[in-house]
């Protein structure tokens, strides 16, 4: 038995592909004489108005275009925009609706079979939702467990009804929208509904992930085109989906190659994922993005973007692919106060912290004291050194004054003149800065002995945790 997702249908999102014939949705409601009304759709979570205009004196409202509207629910916004009315678009484009605001359960849809169903269902819901939230109410009521039982068992008797409606749909209905939309509110079982070892738990988790997108196809423009969609989207990379780079990488490039016959499908998950992982929420999770950029965005695919966004996802991945996890970090030359060229590759360690820090921020002011003191009583003992690369050359004199006053100097303290940063910009070589994505201070690297990047941009608590777990890795 499947589980849904009880719902009220919402509008949806429409693409801009043009169609030679046009749509005609014509609105009949009594309970206004005159005011504005709305045609209005979903993109994502925001409300979109696909077209206004006023409702005239004999309580009618016109919406006409000269293309065709894709598949999708579509809701009509009456004047005060507090009450609405949800139908389904597709094939058939000249629909006429009859609506009284002071009864929106027994709306009248005709020039489209599939509100039919659509409207026998909205009313099933109502029915059994009523139901079931009356069974609810009581079972908290409940002063003992017998009535509790009595009130539970009627709850579960209404729900598996509702479900069996809603699969006695899909199963008489397999092509029309309405089970395209059910098809989207499911949530897999769980086949073990008592886990009792580590086995149950990761046979739950493995039969979830595999039946997550049952009875949903990536090759259909209109699913898009829900309330439900994007946050399945959501929860699945978010929560299901292990959290690997590698994992993830491989899953949306599957999902975008069964998207390539459904344009406005592609379209959506190029966004979404870009979106997602342009700025990760875990780190590693930067590789994602390069990955997206390398292989859609950098090879022309993504044609609806315009310059300005082009050039935003161009100079992030560019800022993130010289430091992703696992490579080896660019060796930088820079100098110390006395003048003295020193290299990150110049520093011998088993690990090497490499901080890029400007002694006029107040977090640094905070982080530095509480790294140095951290290094000096751990740190340095298990083999790491510091290499710190003053962010803004313009303020070496309070660089050299902090570094004196809170006594850093153990430290491999150097920066770039500005003369070097010019060097560096008139041979058209990536700064620092873009080599290590510095867009703000502190920016914390963790190297190993080779120089590769094993952690990144965490805090010095994060790091102190994850140095911990290497040194008692490389001693088991």
């Amino acid at each position: 038995m499947k589980k849904y997702l009880l719902f009220s249908f919402v509008c949806l999102w429409a693409f801009t592909s043009a169609q030679s014939q046009g749509f005609t949705v014509t609105l009949k409601t009594p309970s206004y004489k005159s005011g504005l009304t709305y045609l209005t759709y979903h993109m994502g979570k925001n409300m979109n108005i696909e077209d206004s205009t006023l409702i005239n004196n004999k309580g009618e409202a016109i919406f006409k275009g000269d293309r065709k509207l894709p598949g999708g629910i579509y809701s009509i916004v009456f004047p005060g925009k507090n009450l609405s009315v949800d139908f389904f678009i597709d094939k058939e484009q000249h629909i006429e609706i009859t609506a009284d605001s002071a009864d929106l359960l027994n709306v009248v849809v005709k020039g489209s079979k599939e509100n039919i169903l659509f409207q026998q269902y909205q009313k099933a819901v109502n029915v059994k939702g009523g139901q079931m939230q009356k069974e609810r109410i009581a079972y908290n009521a409940s002063t003992n467990s017998k009535d509790s039982a009595l009130h539970l068992e009627n709850y579960n008797k209404y729900n598996k009804e509702l479900n069996d409606y809603r699969e006695g749909i899909i199963a008489s209905n397999p092509t029309s929208m309405m089970t395209l939309f059910l098809n989207a509110m499911k949530d897999p079982e769980i086949i073990i509904k008592k886990p009792m070892t580590r086995k149950d738990t990761l046979d739950n988790y493995n039969y979830y992930k595999a039946h997550y997108w049952d009875g949903i196809t990536f090759m259909d423009d209109r699913i898009i085109r829900t309330p439900f969609f994007l946050p399945k989207l959501e929860r699945y990379y978010r929560e299901v989906m292990p959290q690997a780079p590698d994992s993830i990488i491989k899953d949306l490039d599957y999902k975008l190659l069964l998207a390539r016959t459904a344009p406005e499908m592609y379209k959506f998950l190029i966004n979404w994922l870009t979106d997602e992982y342009i700025n990760p929420k875990y780190m590693g999770q930067d590789a994602i993005f390069v990955h997206l950029f390398n292989k859609y965005h950098s090879k022309g695919v993504s044609t609806w973007l315009n310059e300005k966004q082009m050039e935003t996802i161009s100079r992030r991945a560019y800022m993130q692919m010289s430091n992703l996890l696992g490579e080896k970090a660019a060796n930088i030359d820079m100098i110390d106060s006395t003048g003295k060229t020193i290299s990150l590759y110049d520093v011998s360690a088993e690990y090497t912290l490499v901080i890029f820090w400007d002694p006029t921020c107040g977090h640094c002011k905070e982080e530095v004291p509480i790294i140095d003191s951290i290094y000096r009583a751990s740190w340095k003992a298990k083999g790491l050194k510091i290499y710190a690369v003053l962010s803004e050359p313009d303020k070496k004199a309070e660089w050299v004054k902090y570094i004196q006053e809170n006594h850093i100097g153990n430290w491999t303290n150097v920066y770039a003149t500005k003369e070097m940063e010019k060097a560096t910009t008139d041979a058209q070589k990536p700064s620092f800065r873009q080599l290590y994505d510095v867009t703000q201070t502190p920016t914390l690297y963790l190297l190993d002995k080779e120089k590769r990047i094993i952690g990144k941009k965490l805090t010095w608590k994060q790091f102190d945790d994850l140095l911990q777990t290497k040194l008692k890795n490389n001693k088991s």
